[in-house]
Order: C-alpha cells, then structure tokens, then sequence
C-alpha cells in the first residue's frame, strides 16, 4: 500500500491539486476513467466545501484494501463552524448555499460516506469507492 496523499486546502488551486492526485491514485489503483471521473468530482466537491464553510483543512487520499477488496479512502477534515443535523444535509432537497450543497452529490457518486460533525469544532467526511 501506498502512503496516503494529504493536500492542505487554503485556496482554490489546492482544490485542483487534490482532483489530481486523487484522479492519479484512483488510476493506479485501477479505477475505469468513468470512476476516476466520480471519484475526481467528490473530492472537488468535498475541497470546496472545506473553503466555502471552514476556510482551511485538508483532503486526505488513500488506497484501501479490505476483504478482498481495493478500494480509494477520501477524507476531508476541518476545524470550521460544523453543522447540525448532518442527516438532513445528505437529503437532496435539503442543500442550500449555506449548508453542505455538495454533500448530496458526493454521497451519490462513492459507495459509502460518514460524516461526523460538532458545532464550533469542525467537520470529518470519509467517503470510500471500492473497485468493481
């Protein structure tokens, strides 16, 4: 297993460089292009909500491997304002410019997501895709 690509996110050209690495990861591991497409878009998505609602983290790339399995871990971590009732976020009707818009979308483009979020200390999504 390779070692896990952190990118810290401050601005808008971390957001490229994350989709890069994480499009280079998921093409190793050996993702389909359509894959590495999805998997391309859910860490920009994930990226821009860490700059549009905490101001800085980190997205954190890493091959898995699990029962037999491979598959690509995408975390974004940051210190922002956190959200409430994460539930509901994830509901497609639900998102609105000031809360998680893109969380509906990523959640329909991996096989799995969990996200745990407390107020005024910040927010933890890991999304994961297994390869078919």
């Amino acid at each position: 297993m390779r070692e896990a690509k952190i990118v810290e996110i401050v601005t808008e050209l971390d957001i490229v460089t994350a989709r890069k690495l994480g499009r280079d990861e998921a093409k190793e591991i050996g993702f389909s292009d359509v894959d590495q497409s999805r998997i391309t878009t859910a860490i920009g998505e994930l990226a821009k909500n860490i700059l549009l609602y905490a101001r800085a983290g980190k997205i954190v790339i890493e091959e898995i491997e699990e029962d037999d399995m491979r598959g690509i871990s995408i975390s974004s971590i940051d210190k922002g304002q956190g959200m409430t009732e994460v539930h509901k976020i994830l509901e497609d009707d639900y998102a609105t410019s000031s809360t998680g818009g893109g969380l509906p979308a990523v959640k329909r483009l991996v096989d799995s997501i969990d996200i745990q979020s407390e107020v005024g200390k910040g927010t933890f999504v890991k999304v994961v895709k297994w390869l078919s």
